[in-house]
């Protein structure tokens, strides 16, 4: 018998015990200093219980179980709920400090009747036998000419007919002039952004040619939530603005927004993709970002309430008292994603739609597709990451994000590494001294 490959053990941030995380067995335990020694010196008193846990086992039965749940993750995946993410246009009417689509080019500014037609056509063929709904991206997709409001309408419109759920992303600031179209549509949700309160938000996510939106979106999610439209609020994080954080939280409990059902938060990661930032001092790495907020929440705990971060699966075992499934691939790129634009092109993913090069297809004025390149998308998991093959944490980690690891090493089947123990390390200590419960 030997130590599962899989065992992740670590000792608890701010605590003199240890945790012991397997993702494959789906098996999580504190252990305290005396028991921790024991496994560091391979001197376990309860044998019998390692083994039953998956902590202790034999290396050619574990294989098995690690070949069985991937070929069910496989069967789940391929079944699972598509995102059919469709991007009308790349303007916007925001200048942005941190945009990684300023770059894009925008030829024919007009979606027309013609395209969003064959998107449909596409969706109603191709994927007539998955479940699957809308999210409308950009640019901003809800800008307010004649024009570009009604093709947004249309788009819906399509949704409808078919009975799909439609999710929009955006920068919020157009919302109350949307809400009569929003309200007779079945949201998924929309996700809007803040990145702090006023003076901070406006300073980073200004309109072009100058002048504030975070009033104007606070009136937009006030009306969302009225009318029982789910949000999901996000805050776009990094070394300016970290420190807004509770004082963000602070409005959002002050305004009645977490106390809605249909609200909940998200906090991004402000990093590097395709041309933009680079060496930019401002941004954390996934680490940094985890460990400062975990200083925040422990100083101003009220965050707790607007956000609970996830510190990789820690969250998740303490608020369903259970393992999360091993994660064999965490890119839904070509499997459970798609992305479409107006101009009739064809991508993986919201993080390489509308990117020169990225292009896996059209589905407009024609049909398409480079099925080499969508292979090589679709078989990117921890099985042909070769970086994953001797990872402790792969089932945790699943391999990243395959566009972020083109961008930095120039091929997909790379890994965009997450630093899963450390965040385990915050994330036990934090929920478990706090007793965060659901």
């Amino acid at each position: 018998m030997e130590y599962s490959k899989h065992n992740i053990f670590s000792k608890i941030a701010s605590s003199d015990q240890y945790f012991i995380v397997n993702p494959l067995s789906g098996q999580a335990d504190i252990l305290n200093p005396e028991e921790a020694q024991r496994y560091i010196d391979k001197k376990i008193e309860d044998v019998e219980q390692y083994v039953e846990k998956g902590y202790l086992v034999d290396p050619e039965e574990e294989e098995r179980r690690f070949r069985a749940q991937y070929l069910d993750f496989i069967d789940e995946r391929d079944n699972d709920e598509v995102q059919l993410f469709f991007t009308p246009w790349y303007t916007c009417n925001f200048d942005c400090s941190y945009c990684f689509q300023d770059e894009y080019l925008n030829p024919q500014q007009v979606l027309s009747d013609e395209v969003i037609e064959a998107f449909f056509r596409y969706v109603d063929e191709r994927l007539a036998d998955r479940k699957k709904y809308v999210t409308i991206f950009g640019g901003e997709p809800l800008l307010t000419s004649p024009s570009k409001k009604d093709a947004i309408r249309r788009l819906i419109e399509g949704a409808n007919k078919r009975g799909l759920d439609v999710a929009i992303v955006t920068n919020g600031y157009h919302l109350t002039e949307y809400m009569d179209i929003l309200k007779k549509t079945s949201i998924r949700e929309i996700q809007v952004t803040l990145d702090g309160t006023a003076q901070v938000h406006d300073a980073r996510r200004m309109l072009k040619g100058g002048g504030g939106s975070f009033h104007k979106i606070s009136e937009g999610i006030d009306q969302l939530l009225e009318n029982h439209i789910p949000v999901n609020l996000r805050m776009i994080i990094d070394k300016e603005n970290v420190n807004d954080l509770p004082a963000l939280a602070r409005y959002a409990i002050e305004r009645d927004w977490t106390k809605s059902p249909f609200f909940k938060s998200a906090l991004g990661r402000n990093y590097e993709l395709h041309h933009c930032q680079t060496n930019n001092q401002r941004l954390f790495n996934r680490i940094e970002m985890y460990k400062y907020i975990y200083d925040l929440v422990k100083e101003h705990p009220e965050i707790l309430e607007f956000h609970k971060p996830a510190f990789s699966i820690a969250k998740f075992i303490f608020e369903n008292g259970e393992m999360p499934s091993p994660l064999f691939d965490s890119c839904s790129g070509t499997k459970t994603e798609w992305a479409f634009d107006y101009t009739g092109r064809i991508y993986a993913c919201t993080a390489t739609v509308g990117n020169a090069g990225d292009e896996l297809g059209t589905f407009y004025p024609e049909i398409t597709l480079d099925e080499e390149t969508i292979e090589e998308w679709e078989e990117r998991d921890v099985l042909s990451i070769g970086e994953c093959t001797n990872c402790a944490l792969r089932l945790a980690c699943g391999g990243g994000c395959a566009a972020i690891a083109k961008n930095r090493m120039g091929k997909l089947h790379a890994p965009d590494c997450r630093p899963v123990k450390e965040l385990l390390e915050l994330g036990i200590g934090l929920y478990s001294e706090m007793e965060i419960n659901p």
